[in-house]
């Protein structure tokens, strides 16, 4: 059978980014497929139709009669699902361990399934790590969001009417988000410390010219595949002491943590948010997933004790261009894994592709998958 990829516009309200780029189109043309395109589905990241057609793709209205393997950002809606025909392959970033009711429908629709964010993260894989691509827009962005909402300059300024001292920042998790974050907010010439549970990260902060917050952190802190571990309640009594020590002068803090397929960990109290100066801004990366703050409510802003809490919500959409493009590499890549073989058969033996598959045919395959839904790891 021809591969014939299709791209569907995000129907999900705010959702900006598009999951195939035109300037990417080409790559899929060289496997020997056909490119279908939704008409408008580039429209809210700013790629037009005329754009993917010069590309080599086809606009159409109906794309789920051509397409026999669709790519998305976000979940599809129930509207969209409907849509889609029994059988097809379906490519992109879903959350699968958090949503069963999801998983039941493309078993149900007898669908081939990949989900991005079970890429696994390995050296061979990394140019397909679709949470790292966008993590590092999250961890960018957070910090503008910060600033627009921060009633003072970042850096330090000498003039004429007196020194201003530079803001203090304070990043939670070094992951690749904080990173990103602790390095835009030394661009913009504030004084950053991050905090983090992995000791390994000290060096990395450091190396972006921030202050690595030091206490006694376990040997077993992340797990083989790079994610942080869950920590134990006597730690974290220890994680927000060292943490409650810096707060009484940070004037921004971002917090990135979270653990992978579960809710994100708690951190800071209400009371610790207390010690913080007035005006002063919390961004909150982890909103989604429950939040690393007390007062952290999804999609809103809080102000408490003169601090303002934000819980930003789908960040990577607040840049939609290069998130696309970020996302539309990562996706292209993984297609070329998955359909570059002889034949174009696919070798459901190789780790990246057996990892990143959800169902096979309608039939659920993926450990990681049962195991979140209560039925072991077989």
């Amino acid at each position: 059978m021809k591969l014939r990829f299709g791209l569907i516009g995000e129907s999900i309200e705010g959702e900006r980014r598009v999951a195939l780029v035109p300037s990417m189109v080409s790559d899929l043309v060289k496997l020997g497929a056909e490119v279908f395109v939704e008409k408008n589905a580039g429209m809210n990241s700013s790629f037009s139709d005329k754009e993917y057609e010069n590309a080599g793709a086809k606009v159409v209205n109906d794309l789920y009669s051509h397409a026999n393997v669709l790519l998305k950002v976000s979940p599809p809606s129930k509207k969209e699902l409907a849509k889609i025909k029994n059988g097809t392959t379906l490519v992109g970033f879903f959350w699968v361990l958090g949503d069963k009711e999801l998983v039941s429908q493309f078993i149900k629709k007898k669908l081939t399934v990949f989900s991005l964010e079970l890429v696994p993260r390995i050296t061979r894989a990394q140019s397909m790590d679709v949470l790292s691509s966008m993590s590092t827009v999250s961890g960018y962005k957070a910090v503008l969001l910060a600033s627009e909402r921060f009633g003072k300059f970042f850096p330090l300024l000498m003039t004429a009417a007196g020194t201003i001292p530079p803001a203090n920042v304070l990043v939670i998790g070094a992951g690749v988000a904080g990173l990103q974050a602790i390095a835009t907010a030394k661009r913009l010439g504030a004084k950053v410390e991050a905090f983090d549970t992995r000791p390994a990260v000290k060096e990395q902060v450091e190396s972006l010219g921030a202050r690595f917050v030091e206490m006694e952190l376990p040997e077993d802190s992340e797990t083989k595949g790079g994610y942080a571990k869950e920590a134990s309640k006597e730690f974290i009594k220890k994680e927000r002491e060292a943490i409650s020590a810096r707060l009484p002068k940070i004037d921004i803090m971002v917090t990135t943590a979270q653990v992978f397929g579960k809710k994100a960990p708690l951190i800071v109290t209400e009371e610790m948010i207390a010690l913080m100066p007035n005006g002063s801004v919390i961004v909150d990366i982890a909103g989604e997933q429950g939040g690393n703050t007390e007062l952290t409510k999804a999609g809103e802003v809080v102000v408490k004790h003169g601090v303002t809490i934000l819980g930003p919500v789908n960040i990577p959409s607040q840049l939609p261009q290069h998130a696309s493009m970020m996302y539309s590499r990562n996706v292209v890549n993984l297609l070329k894994l998955i359909y570059g073989g002889k034949e174009k058969k696919i070798d459901y033996t190789d780790e990246v592709i057996s990892g990143c598959c959800v169902c096979k045919e309608g039939e659920l395959v993926s450990g990681m998958v049962k195991k979140a839904f209560g039925g072991g790891d077989k």
